[in-house]
């Protein structure tokens, strides 16, 4: 049924608009209570599909990437289509328009996506507003939510660090992870912090500014991971490897959208993914031993990519291309291969 309408009228609109018309239809049910408690239910994750990590349970190890709700309207309603966890962002310090239209393409015959959005969102202090309301409730401290933060595009880079550091201040509170986004190529210069040496600044100044807005909120130390280009040569993945066991960092998120590409500005996610990201996720497990998180996302399209990414070594992984093609049951079908297949990694 999705696939016919997504055929009919959703391919046939803007994807900005499609998005918004979509994502406005999930928080819609996901405000009537009844609805969504029954809508929840059907596409809950099957038992066995889920896992213990950082003190918290993960209804499935398979979750939202960030970029769908990139200012927290929707975790709710997210949730109940079935992802064991929504990684909201990515967030700046400051509210910023992104970049200008149009930013967003779908890639039909390689059922992939290419975008150059630009980290549009609300800021850090509106999003913190935001999750703050959402963990007042119950319901809502039941979630589990990573926030994904990046660097806004007037921060020069000199002053990446703080800036870094503002947001994760503000969001750590409310965060079941943290994730230090160096690696979209939506946002001039934003890649070189790959590099070790401006990576080291960064990533030791969000840690100490999310220690201490826990500690002054009297909640337990956050997790920081960092997310890293699929574009990286294997040389340049051992050494942000190496960095993040120095740190002492909880792990690396794998991997982002790709510019090895030659259709036009931005960057691609989807299946064109899959094999480097496989290669990626492998190098980091093999790099950082069996402590360290690593989350595998890029090109999952069904359940046997999930799987491929938990036999090379990722603890969790999470998709969104999939999302926009596979429709509102795509997290139930993955979790549900997943649980058949014993979850992979304990």
């Amino acid at each position: 049924m999705y696939h016919l309408l997504f055929r009919l009228v959703l391919a046939r609109l803007d994807p900005e608009l499609a998005h918004r018309l979509a994502f406005g239809l999930v928080r819609a049910v996901a405000a009537v209570p009844v609805l969504s408690a029954v809508v929840a239910r059907v596409l809950a994750p099957p038992p066995g599909a889920g896992v213990d990590l950082w003190g918290r349970r993960f209804p499935s190890r398979f979750g939202l990437a960030a970029g769908f709700d990139k200012d927290a309207h929707g975790v709710a309603g997210l949730a109940m289509l079935g992802f064991g966890y929504v990684e909201v962002g990515t967030v700046t310090a400051h509210a910023q328009p992104g970049n200008e239209r149009p930013r967003l393409w779908r890639v039909l015959d390689r059922r992939a996506l290419r975008n150059r959005m630009g980290f549009n969102n609300a800021g850090s202090e509106a999003v913190a507003a935001r999750l703050r309301r959402l963990r007042a409730t119950p319901a809502g401290r039941r979630l589990v939510v990573g926030v994904n933060i990046g660097k806004t595009k007037a921060t020069p880079a000199a002053a990446a660090a703080a800036d870094y550091a503002t947001s994760a201040g503000r969001l750590a509170p409310y965060a079941d992870y943290l994730v230090v986004n160096v690696s979209s190529p939506n946002t001039p210069g934003l890649r070189d912090l790959q590099a070790v040496d401006a990576l080291r600044p960064v990533l030791e100044a969000t840690r100490a500014a999310a220690d201490e807005a826990t500690a002054a909120a009297a909640r337990p130390r956050v997790p920081l991971l960092v997310k890293i280009a699929p574009d990286l040569s294997d040389d340049a993945v051992d050494e942000v490897a190496g960095l993040v066991a120095e740190l002492g960092l909880e792990g690396v998120v794998a991997t982002n959208t790709t510019v090895a590409h030659d259709l036009g500005p931005g960057g691609l996610s989807g299946p064109p993914l899959l094999g480097r990201g496989l290669e990626v996720v492998s190098r980091l497990r093999s790099r950082l031993g069996d402590e360290a998180v690593v989350v595998g996302v890029g090109g999952i399209t069904g359940p046997e990519d999930a799987v491929a990414y938990l036999e090379r070594g990722a603890t969790l992984v999470q998709g969104y291309t999939g999302f926009v093609y596979e429709g509102p049951a795509w997290a139930r079908r993955v979790a549900g291969g997943l649980a058949r297949t014993g979850g992979g990694r304990a």
